[in-house]
Formats: structure tokens, sequence, C-alpha cells
């Protein structure tokens, strides 16, 4: 019997990592007091959770530093990492950030 679990039983790290139980990985865009914080992951709600502080996080990551509740404002999904690795960098250029203020207006 191996001593490692079956692939499908893996999950993420919490900045995403190269295994992922589920085979969605969502893009996603959070905002509060004026930051944005763009980032991909293959567990949305579990990642929202780290960046709010209700599970273990790093405590020196960007959004531990920015105190107060993150609001997820915008989030795409997709099927492989590359595809959502790429439309993460977008988001984080010029034009990306210019669509994601344009997101919490829209919400606003």
């Amino acid at each position: 019997m191996s001593r490692y679990p079956p692939v499908g039983e893996l999950v993420d790290p919490p900045a995403g990592g190269l295994l992922s139980k589920r085979f969605v990985f969502s893009v996603y865009a959070i905002y509060n007091n004026g930051k944005i914080y763009i980032g991909h992951t293959a567990d949305l709600g579990s990642r929202l959770q780290r960046h709010n502080g209700i599970l273990k996080n790093k405590k020196k990551s960007y959004t531990s530093k920015n105190k107060g509740v993150w609001e997820l404002i915008y989030k795409e999904e997709f099927k492989t990492r590359q595809e959502a690795i790429k439309r993460e960098k977008e988001l984080k250029s010029f034009r990306g950030r210019e669509f994601v203020r344009g997101q919490i207006n829209k919400g606003r």
C-alpha cells in the first residue's frame, strides 16, 4: 500500500501550488480600503478565508498587512492553471487594473 494519497485527493497549498483536487482554477480580484489584490487559486473559498485571516496565512503577506475585510469584486474560472496564470498576468497589467477598478465602480 502506498503512503501517498491518490492524485485526485491532493489539495493545493494556500497560494495555488501544483496539484489540485478540483480541476477548475479561479482568477480573482479582491478589494479593501482602496487596495486591490489579484491572484489565482484552485480553491477560492479557502483562499478568501486566508486573505481575511480566518485561516492561517503568512504574517507578512500583502493582504495581512492591509487590515480589514477583503471583498471579492471579480472572478473568472479556467480549466487549466496555465490559462489562469495568463489571465492573472493580464489583469495585473495597467489595462487589466483599469478593468478591475471599473468592476469596483460597478458594484458600488
